[in-house]
């Protein structure tokens, strides 16, 4: 599973990891992405929705 980022120029791409912000929107805390096999990028600071809703999902099919 990976990020999608913005580019300075409004593009999006795929990105290396989640924010650390996005990882708490999610509820999920480093330890559990670890453990899911998330990627983390500690230098993003940016919180996206669409990401935010990926994690929510892997978090509650890896739970069931």
């Amino acid at each position: 599973m990976q990020a999608i980022v913005k580019s300075p120029k409004g593009k999006k791409r795929v990105g290396r990891g989640f924010s650390l912000s996005e990882l708490k929107a999610a509820g999920i805390s480093i330890k559990e992405a670890k453990k899911l096999g998330i990627y983390i990028d500690k230098r993003r600071k940016s919180l996206h929705e669409e990401n935010v809703k990926k994690l929510k999902e892997v978090k509650r099919e890896k739970n069931v």
